[in-house]
């Protein structure tokens, strides 16, 4: 999934998305009990589908009767491409804000696990800007 794709979802692909990755895999009526209300018809919520899979967010595979959902795109590879995309739109692409930023909301709600963590991602991070 690229920037453009992401920053193309409407309110409800964006929900719809947010249940699939959350379940791994869904069918429409999975999805469609889900959502929050008001909620829209069946077939509303299979054309949104539909719509998903053209767009190259969904794939889907017939069990029976049924569709079942997934992400086309791995969760990890989708986080990537929504935080670039956040990052860039709301920090003028720059990390150290959009960081600085998440520490100083989280700040109170971090452990010392938490802490050391990140401080051991930031020193991977410089020995890998020294090479």
């Amino acid at each position: 999934m690229n920037q453009a794709l992401h920053a193309k979802l409407g309110r409800r692909e964006s929900q719809i998305m947010d249940i699939v990755y959350r379940e791994g895999e869904a069918t429409a009526e999975a999805v469609r009990e889900a959502l929050p209300a008001p909620k829209p018809s069946n077939s509303s919520v299979r054309s949104m589908l539909r719509l998903l899979e053209d767009k190259g967010h969904l794939a889907h595979r017939r069990e029976g009767r049924r569709f079942i959902y997934r992400p086309s795109v791995p969760a990890k590879r989708a986080r990537r491409s929504a935080l670039t995309h956040l990052v860039d739109t709301f920090f003028g692409g720059s990390t150290q804000t959009a960081v600085a930023t998440l520490l100083s909301m989280r700040a109170a709600k971090l452990s010392e696990a938490d802490l050391a963590e990140l401080s051991d991602l930031i020193e991977q991070a410089k020995r890998k800007e020294l090479k």
